[in-house]
């Protein structure tokens, strides 16, 4: 039989050989394939294996490539003056860091006049003119004269039907809800305290002091609390860490400090009563007792978890104060600057376009892979 298997070979032409042996080379890296995914998708479903590999990766986290060890011993003492010079580089950004929060501190107060205007048309303290409320459209916003007409002819309709309202009602409310960020803190107890929220400033530290800003929440008269203000600070460090100077990236929070709230008997949105039935083990018997426990509530905030001397937190701690500083930073660098922006979800719209972009960028490159194809002359679109 092998023969002439050997007879039939020697008679097919070289060519054909070529073929035959590319064809069969394709089928077995084929079926190659296909066993390591099936056999890479039983691993992945075994959680004893997955448990082992993560162990394994945890271990590399850190670890020396080994190529340094490798190296000379004069080249090693070399590396060991860069980062010494890495170092001195990394006490200069601290230095011009602290200069970034000196210049902040000096345009807030250029700022603060503006935004003390913004509470007061918020507020109904101060009735811009005409000429404050004329807002030029970009192109995209024009409208055409009848669609004005139709606007204002809406416009007059609208206040014709209701009272006149002082000020711009639930203005921090609606930005608290436009961003998902602060939205997620929300809930239905707390809209009718914001709503009591008369203005958010940033305040930063004095010259001389540690580094640090506080966020002050106004409130007008309500039924709920009696602060007229409620804050939080968060302290931030500038300085590379002695024990690992190479992981400075700027300024960071260390820790943040809230303020009590004096809550007006019977409103404190932050606690709950919630009634238990306990049965006696002896006699049988069942009562019902009334506990007090943690409610979730935006004003939580004020009562953050404290960091202890030596710095070490529980996990839950960790995360809940990771998510409070993000929240802080927010509020600093993005919401009270551009608050407006947020209350009429154009600072939205901004985040959703970028991602929008990235979207058509992916999809011109899909277009031009399509139009590869179709110029290829091996292409073949029935295949």
């Amino acid at each position: 039989m092998a023969d002439i298997d050997n007879k039939e070979q020697a008679d097919l032409d070289p060519a054909d050989m070529e073929d035959v042996e590319e064809v069969e080379e394709e089928e077995t890296g084929e079926d190659v394939n296909n066993k390591a995914r099936q056999l890479t998708v039983q691993m992945m479903q075994n959680p004893q294996i997955l448990a082992a590999l993560q162990e394994r990766l945890d271990g590399l986290v850190g670890s020396p490539s080994g190529y340094m060890e490798s190296l000379p011993k004069v080249v090693k003492r070399r590396v060991n003056a860069l980062k010494n010079l890495q170092v001195k580089c990394a006490k200069i950004e601290a230095k011009f860091y602290e200069e970034v929060h000196e210049l902040e501190r000096k345009y807030a107060a250029l700022y603060q006049p503006l935004f003390d205007k913004r509470s007061d048309i918020i507020n109904a303290v101060y009735e811009p003119n005409d000429e404050e409320c004329e807002w030029k459209p970009d192109e995209e916003e024009e409208l055409t004269e009848e669609m004005k007409e139709k606007a204002k002819i809406e416009d007059e309709k609208k206040d014709d039907e209701k009272e006149d309202p002082k000020g711009i009602p639930e203005f921090w409310l609606t930005v608290f809800k436009n961003v998902d960020l602060l939205s997620d803190m929300l809930q239905d107890h707390d809209e009718p305290i914001l709503k009591h929220l008369k203005d958010i400033k940033v305040k930063f530290s004095d010259p001389g002091q540690a580094m640090s800003f506080t966020l002050e929440f106004y409130f007008g008269s309500n039924e709920y609390f009696t602060n007229e203000v409620l804050t939080k600070t968060y302290k931030m460090r500038s300085e590379p860490d002695e024990s690992d100077p190479f992981s400075f990236d700027g300024p960071e929070i260390m820790g943040c400090t809230g303020c009590q709230i004096d809550w007006k008997k019977g409103k404190n949105v932050t606690l709950k009563t919630i009634k238990k039935k306990q049965k006696h083990k002896g006699r049988g018997t069942v009562r019902t007792v009334t506990k007090t426990v943690p409610n979730d509530s935006f004003f939580n905030f004020f009562s953050p978890p404290e960091v202890p001397e030596s710095g070490v937190l529980d996990e839950d701690s960790e995360e809940l104060l990771a998510a409070d500083f993000e929240i802080g930073h927010f509020l600093r660098e993005r919401i009270v600057p551009h608050a407006v922006l947020y209350f009429t979800g154009e600072a939205i719209e901004d985040d959703d376009d970028d991602y929008d972009e990235e979207g058509e960028e992916a999809d011109d490159e899909e277009g031009e892979e399509e139009a590869d194809e179709e110029n290829d002359p091996d292409y073949d679109p029935k295949v």
